[in-house]
C-alpha cells in the first residue's frame, strides 16, 4: 500500500487555492466560501452561465440554485438550515442546491442584514430566527416570477412548480434554467403564499458545507492565497494597554516590520518564519507601558467586585422592577431566605483557527478575505485605514474554524489591512496562538450576588438580583449619551419566566481594561450560573424536588413547562434513581428566543467531578433540521463542559496567564459525557440553537454535585489551574 504523508496532501491542496487578486468570490468557478450541495466537489455548472433572480438566488445553466446569504457559516450548519428553506418553498431536489457567503454589502439598504438588528453580521443564534420568513418570502417571489415566466413563453395557464426546480402546466414542462432570464425581467408580486408543505424543513438534511470540508475543498481564511502575495504575523505589547515606543532592527530575513500602535507586524516569506521572528522581538520592542495595572490584574479586579457586589453606595443602574413590594421589604418577611454570592472568571474564545486575514490593497482599490462574523464591520474598518469609498472595497467572508463571538472583531482585519497598504503588497497575516490567547476579547468576569425568599406557602415571593460585571459597551464607548448598558449584563436574569412576586434586576459596571468581547451564549453564559444555582438553593432549602420546583414556579409559561417535562421523562428524573454514587442535577433557560432544560447526571472520582450523562431538552420553535440541532447542543455541552471544569483566564500585571491550550484545558474525548437530546415539537417562530446548549451546563452539573457531595460550588471553574496534562 503507498504510504500517504499528511504534509505532502495539505501542502498540495492548498497549491490548489490560488485564486486572481480582484476576482470576485462569488464569480468563481469554485467559490472560496461556496459549499456545493450534496455531492460537496466544485461544480463544472459553476463556470456556466449565471442569472440572479433577486438579491438572494443564482440559477445557473445545469438547473443549480445557489443561494447568497449574509449569515456567516462557522460550524453551525446556518448553510443548509437557509438553503431547506428556499428548497421547500421551490420544490428543490436537494443536489441542486448550492451556498455561498454573499461579500460584504456596502450600500444602504442592505439585502443581506440580518433583519433583527439590520446588520450583516452573525451572533447571538439570530441567523435563522432573523431570516426564516424573509428568506421563505424571497423565495416565494421568485417561484412566482418563475411561474409567470413560463406563462408568458406559454400562454394558457394551468402552471405550476414540478419537484426538481421545474414548471409544469402537465402538458409543457420547463426548468428552472430556460425561465430564469424572462423571470428576471417580470414585476415581482407582493405577497406570494408561503409554502405549506414540510417536504424539507422539518428534515435531517445533509449538511451543504461538509462535503467540501472532508475533501479538503473548503476554503478557511487560513487557505487564502493571492498571486504575489507575502507573509505577515504580530507580536502585540506584553502589557494589555502597551503600545510601540521605537522598533529594533529588522530580523535577519525579514521582508518588512510595520508598526501597528500596540503591536508589530513582521513580514516574512512564509508564516512560520513571520511568526518566529515576531515572536523574537517581543524584548527587543521599546514599549510604552501603562502606569497602573491594578484595573488590568485579576486580584485586584475580583476584589473590587465583590465590594461592589454588596455595597450600599454602588448607584446599581435598575433593569427590572416587578411587584407591588420592595423586594427588600419582601425578603425580611420571607419564611426562607437566601443570600449567596457566584463568581465566573474572564474566558478566553480559544477558537480552532486563529486570527488570520488577507488582503490586498492599492491606490484605488482594497479586497480583503477574512474568516469573519461581522462582515459589514469590516468596510469602515477598511475605510478608515485606506480613505478609500466604500464602493471600492470587496470583502469576502471565507469559513471559519471557530467564531465564537471573536470574529465578530476587527483589530486581525485592520491589522492585515495597514500591512498590505504599508508595503504594497498582498499580504496574509496570521496570528500564532500564543498571541491569539493573550491578546483576546475575553468574556467578561463577573460577581454575582443573589438574595431571594420563599413565603410560607412555599412561593418564590422576593429576588434581588445584582450582576457586578464589566461593561462591553462601556469600556467601547460605542453609544455615548446613551446608556451603556450591553444586552450581556443581565441577560439570563432579567425577564425570567419564573413566578418571583416581587424582584429587582440590577447590573454594576465594574472597572477594568481587560479587553472585552462576546463569548458564545454571552450574558446567559454567567447569569443562568448564578439563577439556577440560586433556584436549586432555595428548592433544597425547602427539601423540595428540585425539578418539580421550577415546574410549580414556571406554571404560568406552558413552553417552560415542556422543556421540564421533557427532560424529566428523557432523563428519567420522576421514574428510576441514578446509580449508585451518581447524582442529577437540573438547570432551565429561557433564552435566545427558545427554552432549554438540561439534566447532569454526576459521579466523583479521586476526589473529582465527572459528568457522566447530560440531558436536554429544547423547544427552539420550528426545528427547520433536527440533525443539526442536535448537533449544535451536543457542541455547546462540551463547550460548556470545559468552561465550567477548567476554563479561567488570570491577569497580573496587566499579562495573562495562558499562552496556549496547554494551560487553557479543554475537554477531550474521555471527558465528554453521553448526551441525549430531545427537540419538543412546536411551531412557534424559531429560535436560537447555538448559544442555548452553553448556560445550563455548568449549573446543572454544580446542582448535581451538590446532591452527590452536600457541597455547594458557587464559583466557576470547578477545578481552577488546570493543564492539558492534568486530571
Amino acid at each position: 500500500m503507498e504510504t500517504l504523508d499528511r504534509r505532502a496532501i495539505l501542502a498540495g491542496g492548498a497549491a490548489a487555492l490560488m485564486v486572481p487578486v480582484g476576482a470576485g468570490l462569488a464569480k468563481l468557478g469554485a467559490p472560496l466560501s461556496g459549499a456545493s450541495g450534496a455531492t460537496g466537489t466544485a461544480s463544472a455548472a459553476a463556470a456556466l452561465p449565471t442569472t440572479d433572480l433577486g438579491a438572494y438566488l443564482r440559477i445557473d445553466g445545469a438547473n443549480d440554485v445557489t443561494l447568497l446569504i449574509g449569515a456567516t457559516e462557522m460550524g453551525q450548519g446556518i448553510m443548509t438550515g437557509l438553503a431547506q428553506l428556499i428548497a421547500e418553498e421551490l420544490m428543490l431536489d436537494w443536489t441542486q442546491v448550492k451556498v455561498e457567503h454573499a461579500d460584504a454589502f456596502a450600500g444602504q439598504p442592505n439585502p443581506f442584514a440580518n433583519p433583527l438588528f439590520r446588520a450583516q453580521l452573525t451572533g447571538g443564534s439570530t441567523s435563522m430566527r432573523g431570516w426564516y420568513t424573509p428568506l421563505r418570502k424571497a423565495a416565494a417571489v421568485a417561484r412566482e416570477l418563475l411561474l409567470a415566466a413560463a406563462e408568458t413563453l406559454t400562454p394558457g395557464g394551468g402552471w405550476s412548480l414540478a419537484p426538481g426546480g421545474k414548471a409544469t402546466n402537465g402538458v409543457k414542462t420547463y426548468r428552472f434554467s430556460e425561465l430564469v432570464e424572462t423571470a428576471a425581467g417580470l414585476p415581482a408580486p407582493a405577497s406570494p403564499a408561503l409554502a405549506t408543505t414540510r417536504n424539507v424543513i422539518g428534515k435531517p438534511m445533509a449538511r451543504t458545507d461538509i462535503p467540501a470540508k472532508v475533501d479538503g475543498s473548503a476554503v478557511f481564511g487560513s487557505d487564502v492565497q493571492v498571486p504575489g502575495m507575502v507573509f505577515a504575523s504580530v507580536v502585540h505589547c506584553p502589557t494589555l494597554g502597551g503600545t510601540v515606543a521605537s522598533l529594533p532592527s529588522k530580523p535577519s530575513g525579514a521582508l518588512a516590520m510595520v508598526d501597528l500602535g500596540n503591536a508589530v507586524a513582521v513580514v516574512a516569506n512564509d508564516t512560520w518564519s513571520a511568526m518566529r521572528m515576531a515572536e523574537s522581538l517581543a524584548s527587543k520592542i521599546r514599549w510604552n507601558l501603562p502606569a497602573d495595572t491594578s484595573s488590568r490584574d485579576s486580584t485586584s479586579i475580583m476584589a473590587n467586585a465583590r465590594a461592589l457586589a454588596t455595597s450600599t453606595s454602588a448607584a446599581p443602574r435598575i433593569y427590572e422592577t416587578t411587584g407591588g413590594v420592595d423586594p427588600a421589604i419582601a425578603l425580611a418577611d420571607a419564611a426562607v431566605r437566601l443570600d449567596a454570592t457566584y463568581e465566573l472568571p474572564y474566558l478566553a474564545h480559544a477558537c480552532m483557527e486563529v486570527l488570520n486575514c488577507t488582503a490586498v490593497v492599492t491606490a484605488d482599490s482594497a479586497e480583503v478575505w477574512a474568516p469573519t462574523q461581522g462582515q459589514q464591520l469590516c468596510i469602515p474598518t477598511v475605510m478608515a485605514i485606506t480613505g478609500l469609498p466604500a464602493t471600492a472595497i470587496k470583502v469576502h467572508t471565507t469559513f471559519l474554524g471557530g467564531g465564537l463571538g471573536r470574529k465578530i472583531e476587527q483589530d486581525y482585519v485592520g491589522q492585515a489591512v495597514k500591512v498590505a497598504k504599508a508595503i504594497g503588497k498582498p499580504v496574509k497575516l496570521t496570528w500564532s496562538r500564543k498571541q491569539d490567547f493573550q491578546n483576546d476579547m475575553y468574556r467578561p468576569c463577573a460577581v454575582i450576588r443573589v438574595q431571594a425568599g420563599l413565603d410560607a406557602n412555599r412561593n418564590l415571593s422576593a429576588m434581588i438580583y445584582r450582576n457586578v460585571s464589566p461593561s462591553i459597551n462601556i469600556q467601547r464607548n460605542t453609544k455615548p449619551g446613551n446608556n451603556p448598558e450591553d444586552t450581556g449584563a443581565v441577560a439570563g436574569a432579567q425577564g425570567l419566566p419564573y413566578a418571583i412576586a416581587n424582584r429587582r434586576i440590577e447590573f454594576v459596571p465594574l472597572p477594568a481594561d481587560i479587553p472585552l468581547g462576546y463569548w458564545r451564549s454571552v450574558g446567559e453564559s454567567y447569569n443562568t450560573f448564578a439563577v439556577e444555582s440560586a433556584i436549586d438553593e432555595l428548592a433544597g432549602a425547602l427539601g423540595a424536588d428540585p425539578l418539580a420546583f421550577r415546574r410549580a414556579a414556571l406554571a404560568g409559561d406552558p413552553r417552560a413547562v415542556g422543556v421540564i417535562d421533557a427532560v424529566d421523562a428523557l432523563s428519567g428524573w420522576s421514574t428510576s434513581s441514578p446509580r449508585s454514587g451518581r447524582a442529577r442535577g437540573v438547570a432551565f433557560l429561557k433564552g435566545f428566543g427558545s427554552y432549554i432544560a438540561m439534566v447532569a447526571e454526576v459521579s466523583q472520582s479521586s476526589g473529582k467531578m465527572r459528568l457522566n450523562t447530560l440531558y436536554c431538552a429544547i423547544d427552539c420553535g420550528v426545528a427547520v433540521n433536527p440533525d443539526q440541532i442536535e448537533a449544535q447542543i451536543q457542541g455547546g455541552v462540551i463547550h460548556g463542559l470545559s468552561a465550567a471544569m477548567w476554563g479561567q483566564v488570570l491577569f497580573a500585571g496587566g499579562k495573562a496567564n495562558v499562552t496556549n491550550f496547554n494551560n487553557y484545558r479543554l475537554a477531550k474525548a474521555g471527558d465528554v459525557p453521553d448526551i441525549k437530546v430531545s427537540i419538543v415539537a412546536s411551531e412557534a417562530a424559531p429560535g436560537g440553537v447555538g448559544e442555548t446548549g452553553v448556560p445550563c451546563v455548568a449549573p446543572a452539573m454544580a446542582n448535581a454535585y451538590a446532591k452527590l457531595t452536600g457541597q455547594r460550588l458557587r464559583k466557576l471553574p470547578f477545578y481552577p489551574g488546570a493543564t492539558m496534562g492534568g486530571l
